[in-house]
């Protein structure tokens, strides 16, 4: 789910014009050494705090069904988590990283939620909502100045972004439907068990009396025991 929803902020981002102005868009840990190592203008999009939201978190399981109708799997509901994103813009002069930033900030602050044509995988399949919050007061996790000080760099200026997204919950196959009959067979007293086959009627026989042999198709026993023919007593012989 991470990497489909930094691919749905990546397309966001270069529906604004990003990348057709030359602005790479990258998701790297801006440390000191990747600073300096960059050659040409570039947005970081930096992930650096996962939390659920437990708060959505549902019970029960969805089913899933095949294109005939026949139930195959059980689906846990989706839990959703909290990504936070540090934002930045890196450029050879600071006026050029704060027109990048500016840039980035209106397309963030104008969409709430990323448009389902910019979804993939899983996000695309389970048809929820994955919201945005820019630079929105009420972020949690760790402080940018924190962030900066373990990645080893100096404090710039930056976005906080907060996606919150779904994870498909767990699927579990069931088992197929039950597409054949029980048969039930039984040997006679002091018969040889060598001698039993499926083609011999004779030794197919059934616990309830007036009940014919049910032969290939198998026997299911009757439901009603009010309606039911009475079971043989232990010993009697059946005519």
């Amino acid at each position: 789910m991470i990497h489909e929803v930094d691919e749905g902020l990546r397309r966001l981002l270069a529906e604004s014009g990003l990348e057709a102005s030359g602005v790479e868009v990258v998701f790297d840990a801006p440390t000191r050494d990747w600073a300096a190592r960059r050659s040409a203008p570039t947005v970081c999009v930096f992930l650096y705090d996962i939390r659920e939201d437990a708060t959505r978190r549902g019970s029960g399981a969805g089913e899933v069904y095949d294109e005939d109708g026949h139930l195959v799997a059980r689906r846990s509901p989706p839990r959703w988590f909290d990504l936070t994103y540090l934002v930045t813009a890196w450029a050879n002069r600071p006026q050029d990283e704060h027109r990048l930033l500016s840039q980035v900030l209106t397309t963030l602050v104008a969409t709430d939620v990323l448009p389902a044509r910019l979804l993939t995988g899983s996000l695309a399949e389970l048809g929820l909502t994955v919201g945005l919050d820019t630079a929105g007061t009420g972020l949690d996790g760790p402080a940018a100045s924190d962030v900066w000080s373990a990645l080893g760099g100096e404090l710039k200026a930056s976005l906080g972004l907060r996606v919150r997204a779904p994870l498909a919950g767990a699927t579990k196959a069931s088992a197929p439907p039950v597409t054949e009959g029980l048969v039930v067979r039984a040997k006679g007293v002091g018969e040889d068990p060598a001698s039993f086959s499926d083609s011999d009627s004779a030794s197919r026989r059934l616990r309830y009396r007036e009940v014919d042999d049910p032969g290939s198709e198998g026997f299911s026993g009757p439901r009603d025991r009010r309606t039911a023919p009475a079971r043989r007593k232990r010993g009697e012989r059946q005519p």
